[in-house]
């Protein structure tokens, strides 16, 4: 505990390690940001209390829904299996290998073996073949049928596909492709329209049973004193309710829309297409059948289609079968099924099947619906709302049970003074009537103290974050991290492309022993070393080079360390294409994380060169010789080692990404054959350095400022990279990570290998003082998530590569990257950072923050009402036996503190100043002990204010001449009228619970401009003109002046409530502590003394 008391990145754990995990077990409103079991998310829904099941629980998860969806998904797989299953059984039944052709006396092609009349297809319209057979065949992973078309190349002819080229690409022939074969796409439930959301706020048990009430009242009413004035009772609180249901339909309705965008948004896939010989990116939704789509490690394959070609490609076909099984593809089982994920290995294919046509747009197409996700906000706001809606219910059944006990037994008196209700002399219809009005001012109370608004200010305010989140690059794929990143104390990022630019070019050049004066002056280099160096540029890459026809500049594509080498290359002299077609590629090792470097096994002629291409260092300690400056091998004694060593040192400590070329010749006699080539193992010893290359990748401008804002913050940026130590400190100090003036020990900058030999403990208590990980394995960026969760960290992580998957899935934030990020890492991560940016990420913590500020306001706000308006409510009826606010003022209260306060609140930006703060705690109390003061300075002034007026409000606004009846209208318009502009007032006041100036960006946040001014209006129509619906009268310019003035002392007051000091220990914990002694005690005394 002294090393956490010791970090300002780490918040108090007597919160949130020590007595709020005691309890945990026992809150049923306390769930995890991910991985929620399902045990949990039934029991908070228990054991809250819900008036509006159907509006509560819109954006949790539909447990019900999920089970139905988990047996679709179970159905298809199992479909999938047993086709596959009954396939290999034909198949190993035959006798002949399944597409051997036959043919007939006159020579004439029969059907292969192993095929029926149907399975080949017969040319229709403009291709030479169906739908449904291209259909059959992917679905049922039929090679019989597949070698009947003439194999991948017979099929991409009747497709009119280029196997290299790919596709045109224009307009008509897309359009012609997708009325042939469809579009990539599958049919949506269609959205929820707007009557639907009227339809969930007409759900609420108090609304219907107002609605009933007020009908009730309307007849007798109208029964009683006739239509002209019998109906305005229950006519009033059936236009106040259903003003209640359309302004929350149309709130919730907004919401909705705001999060279809953002699911659609995120459904919306990028990828690269061959089209006129050159890579493009297209939509996921643009794809078509026909086109040429290279794979690689991590991508998702967009669609069914044929394996075209491809090295140690690898298949994770559990999102379709449910088995975590990785399939091997090569031309024996050449099948790709869409929504799976590429393991390893790259290679390209056809697209045979898109949208509805495939498997995985049939499961996507019958689970389509967003089935929600509840955040631990969320629930834990349901727990607060059922506290508060607990109390209410027993203030509103006391409130009831004195009005009903006071009128019945003749206590209550109309505004003449005369009895309401005298036994034996009032009629049934008058009793049932009275009691009545009686019973829907406690229903109202409910509605007023039941926040069910509360828990969907949480939605509103993600909502409109994750709108605003967009606008600053990050799109949201799990809303708990919106909140969870509030809380963040740590951000372990990579380097490359987050706090880097990713755009990388060579900058130096170390060949044949010797510095070039420039990277790509060739001149003092043999045409041997340099045609050497070139086919390995050439071959062992993931990138394309794209020469247009007409001279333009060369396209090149892959990732930024791949664009940088070829673009080298390019300089050199390298005709890609023109290598590529004249050596046939063996076998290919891809670039492992783990391993840091990728090799290639090539055949030209009669020889055979294997090339590796890696870390410096590594690929350095695998050489035994050296190619000098004329193409001649020399022996790398330990001096030359130490040369090239200080070489990449040099380059390292001026912030270059240090790679080495190397190869060796191999004996085409030892190549193993092609059955057994899938596992061999390409050799790695024995290699001759051909050259080393420093990379520059600047850092991002600003990123500088984005470190130094986190760590004022309190948020701990760690950097994670796979470049070695000298290149990491460099580049942490240009970023701010590590400081010139900090002591810089092994423990602030270590390897991976060395943080992984540490045993758990001693992982957990340098973890801490970690700054930087250099020469990190995806496992050792996880074993650090780890290490710094276990110590009461909050850890955010960045991840591109598929490796990163674990640690991002780990971490209770994880944040992928948009460009550079595969589309594994995307599904593990909870956000994606949409350009790349380090400084987009401290945007994210700053929205977190946001969300939790917001709903804290909001909370607030809230609870100053609710406490209000019961106080003065109970107090009145018990003692006076009647209530100042009426129903329908009591709904109007609702909408301001309920929708509209939601509106106006939860929408606030975020400021500067809420990177000033710690973190939040993920277990701090939601009320803090600043709210709690807020909130009781300003009910306890609105209790006194209202209850003077309502006592005394007859003599003090000089009311005693006028007769009874318009004295207590006026009294009670007066309280109305006050009550309301306190809560206007107050609205200010909850914007800054902090600081004293409550107008500070006030101007930023219109929508808060705009439902402050409408709420203004609408009080003052109310008043002046709707007295009949709402029991007021019109007041002079005197009486509104002196609410302004009431209302507005609410201003001052919270100046001077903000100089009260606060206890640091939260009121909750003193309750619990209180509670626990007490219990303790109680156990004591009987127990046995010592």
């Amino acid at each position: 505990m002294d090393g956490d008391r010791g970090s300002p990145y780490v918040r108090r754990r007597d919160i949130e390690a020590g007595a709020a995990d005691e309890v945990s077990d026992e809150d049923a409103f306390d769930i995890p940001p991910k991985n929620v079991p399902v045990e949990r998310l039934q029991r908070w829904r228990q054991a809250a209390l819900v008036l509006n099941a159907s509006r509560r629980f819109r954006y949790t998860l539909d447990l019900k829904k999920e089970e139905e969806r988990e047996e679709v998904r179970r159905k298809i797989r199992a479909h999938a299996q047993v086709i596959r299953a009954a396939f290999l059984f034909k198949a190993a039944g035959e006798r002949k290998f399944p597409g051997d052709f036959v043919f007939n006396e006159s020579g004439v092609q029969k059907l292969p073996v192993g095929t029926s009349e149907g399975s080949v297809a017969v040319p229709v319209g403009e291709y030479g073949v169906t739908t449904e057979h291209l259909t059959s065949m992917t679905r049922d992973q039929d090679i019989s049928a597949l070698h009947g078309y003439g194999g991948v190349e017979g099929l991409s002819a009747m497709l009119k596909t280029n196997l290299d080229r790919g596709l045109s690409g224009d307009d008509v022939e897309l359009h012609s492709r997708r009325d042939a074969f469809g579009s990539n796409t599958y049919p949506r439930k269609k959205r929820r329209n707007f009557w639907m959301f009227v339809w969930d706020a007409c759900q609420d048990k108090t609304l219907i049973i107002l609605i009933v009430a007020a009908v009730v009242s309307l007849v007798l009413g109208i029964k009683t004193e006739g239509l002209k004035e019998g109906w305005y009772d229950g006519g009033s609180i059936l236009l106040a309710v259903i003003i209640v249901v359309v302004v929350t339909a149309t709130s919730d309705y907004r919401q909705s829309l705001q999060f279809q965008t953002l699911n659609e948004e995120k459904q919306n896939i990028h990828l690269e297409v061959i089209r006129g010989g050159r890579r493009v990116e297209v939509s996921i939704f643009d794809l078509v059948v026909g086109d040429i789509v290279p794979l690689n490690i991590g991508d998702q394959v967009p669609a069914d289609g044929i394996l075209i070609s491809g090295h140690s490609l690898s298949i994770d076909e559990s999102s379709m079968t449910g088995e975590s099984k990785i399939v091997r593809k090569d031309q024996k089982a050449p099948f790709l099924m869409s929504g799976c994920k590429v393991a390893d290995g790259y290679g390209s294919m056809l697209v045979t099947a898109v949208g509805i046509n495939t498997e995985w747009g049939l499961l996507m197409a019958t689970i389509s619906e967003d089935n929600g996700e509840e955040t631990p906000l969320q629930v834990r706001l349901n727990g607060v709302a059922t506290l508060i809606g607990q109390v209410g219910l027993l203030v509103a059944f006391a409130v009831l049970f004195v009005l009903w006990t006071r009128f019945f037994s003749g206590h209550t008196k109309n505004p003449d003074g005369t009895v309401q209700f005298t036994p034996g002399r009032t009629g049934a219809k008058a009793a049932f009537n009275g009691a009545i009005k009686f019973f829907t001012v406690a229903v109202t109370i409910v509605v007023v103290a039941v926040p069910e608004g509360l828990p969907l200010a949480v939605t509103l305010t993600l909502a409109y974050s994750m709108k605003k989140m967009m606008a600053d690059k990050a799109l949201v794929r799990r809303l708990s991290a919106c909140e969870t990143m509030g809380s963040a104390t740590t951000i372990c990022s990579d380097k490359t492309g987050t706090l880097t630019m990713n755009q990388m070019t060579v900058m130096e050049a170390y060949i044949g022993g010797i510095r070039l004066d420039a990277p790509d002056s060739f001149e003092r280099i043999s045409s041997t070393l340099t045609s050497i160096l070139i086919e390995g540029i050439a071959l062992n890459t993931t990138g394309s080079v794209f020469e247009p026809e007409n001279g333009e500049a060369n396209e090149i594509t892959g990732s930024p360390t791949e664009k940088a080498i070829l673009s080298w290359g390019c300089k050199l002299g390298m005709k890609f294409d023109k290598i590529r077609s004249k050596i046939a590629v063996l076998n290919v090792f891809p670039f492992n994380s783990e391993k840091k470097r990728g090799g290639v096994a090539l055949q030209s002629d009669s020889k055979v060169h294997i090339h590796w291409k890696g870390a410096a260092e590594l690929v350095l300690s695998s050489c035994t010789s050296w190619l000098d400056a004329d193409g001649s091998p020399q022996e790398l004694n330990s001096d030359k080692v130490d040369e090239f060593i200080k070489s990449i040192e040099t380059m390292a400590a001026r912030s270059l990404r240090c790679v080495a070329f190397a190869y060796r010749q191999y004996d085409p006699a030892d190549i193993p054959s092609e059955e057994l080539r899938e596992n061999w193992d390409l050799p790695e010893n024995e290699l001759i350095l051909l050259g080393i290359v420093g990379i520059k990748d600047p850092c991002r401008p600003g990123v500088k400022d984005a470190v130094q804002l986190c760590t004022k913050a309190g948020v701990k940026v760690r950097m994670v990279t796979g470049d070695n130590l000298q290149t990491a400190k460099a580049i942490a100090m240009e970023c701010g990570i590590l400081d010139s003036n900090t002591s810089i020990n092994e423990s602030t900058i270590i390897e991976g290998k060395a943080f992984r030999a540490l045993s758990e403990k001693l992982r957990e208590e340098i973890a801490e003082q970690i700054s930087v990980m250099a020469r990190s394995s995806p496992n050792d960026k996880l074993l650090l998530v780890q290490a710094l969760r276990k110590r009461g960290h909050v850890v955010a992580v960045t991840g591109d590569g598929t490796n990163d998957a674990p640690a991002l899935h780990e971490a209770d934030i994880g944040l992928s990257m948009g460009i550079q990020g595969t589309e594994v890492a995307k599904e593990s991560s909870d956000i994606i950072i949409l350009d790349d940016n380090f400084a987009s990420v401290v945007k994210v913590v700053r929205w977190g923050r946001s969300v939790y500020a917001n709903i804290q306001k909001f909370i607030q706000f809230q609870l100053t009402v609710n406490v209000a308006a019961l106080i003065i409510n109970v107090v009145a009826a018990i003692s006076a036996g009647e209530v100042p606010l009426n129903a329908v003022q009591l709904l109007w209260v609702n909408l301001i503190m309920d929708t509209l306060g939601a509106l106006a609140l939860a929408t606030e930006p975020p400021t500067d100043q809420l990177m000033k703060r710690n973190p939040v705690g993920r277990k701090e109390p939601l009320i803090t002990n600043i709210m709690w003061r807020n909130l009781i300075v300003q009910a306890l002034y609105q209790v006194t204010v209202l209850l003077v007026l309502n006592f005394g409000g007859k003599s003090i606004l000089h009311l005693k001449h006028e007769t009874r009846e318009h004295a207590d209208k006026v009294k009670n318009t007066f309280i109305f009228n006050t009550f309301v502009l306190c809560q206007i007032f107050n609205e200010f006041n909850a914007r800054k619970p902090v600081e004293k100036n409550v107008f500070g960006g006030m101007t930023k946040n219109r929508l808060f401009m705009g439902i402050v001014g409408i709420t203004t209006v609408l009080q003052i129509l109310i008043i002046e003109f709707l007295g009949k619906f709402t029991s007021t009268v019109r007041l002079n310019w005197k009486l509104w002046l002196v609410s302004v003035a009431i209302a507005s002392v609410s201003w001052p007051l919270a100046i001077f409530g903000k100089m009260l000091p606060v206890p640091q220990t939260p009121f909750a914990v003193y309750i619990r502590r209180t509670f626990c002694c007490k219990k303790s005690q109680g156990d004591g005394s009987d127990g046995p003394k010592n």
